[in-house]
């Protein structure tokens, strides 16, 4: 078993907004490269813009936490005024103190079912 988790986010960009989350996106996202325990940090765009997908990986719940912690210090505010959180599931195991944070999102949990990753195999925990 693996000490990773993950999330999938769908947002709605609040009209008039687009411009501002993609600047906004860009710096969060140069910021977090430096953060220990992120291994996948992603977003992707529907077609038309107006959704997007946030795809976050973390080696454990601890390096998720900390995550969560700057962006509520750096960006919380900022990017809630941008978009609307349709959907926030949670995959993995994270821990108590993880959920406690993840909660005030309405988050759904969902544990491993069968399958591998290729992305961490051979890595050493």
């Amino acid at each position: 078993m693996t000490s990773e988790v993950s999330w999938q986010v769908e947002l709605a960009v609040k009209p008039g907004k687009l411009d501002n989350f993609r600047a906004l996106t860009r710096e969060m996202v140069e910021s977090t490269k430096d953060e220990p325990g992120v291994l996948l940090y992603e977003r992707f765009a529907g077609d038309d813009g107006k959704i997007i997908y946030v795809y976050e990986r973390y080696t454990d719940s601890s390096s998720a936490v900390s995550h969560l912690l700057a962006f509520g210090k750096k960006y919380s505010e900022r990017f809630m005024n941008m978009v609307e959180r349709k959907r926030f599931m949670v995959f993995g195991f994270p821990s108590d103190e993880l959920k406690a944070i993840l909660d005030q999102f309405d988050a759904t949990y969902h544990t491993p079912f069968e399958g591998f990753s290729m992305i961490t195999a051979g890595v050493e925990e």
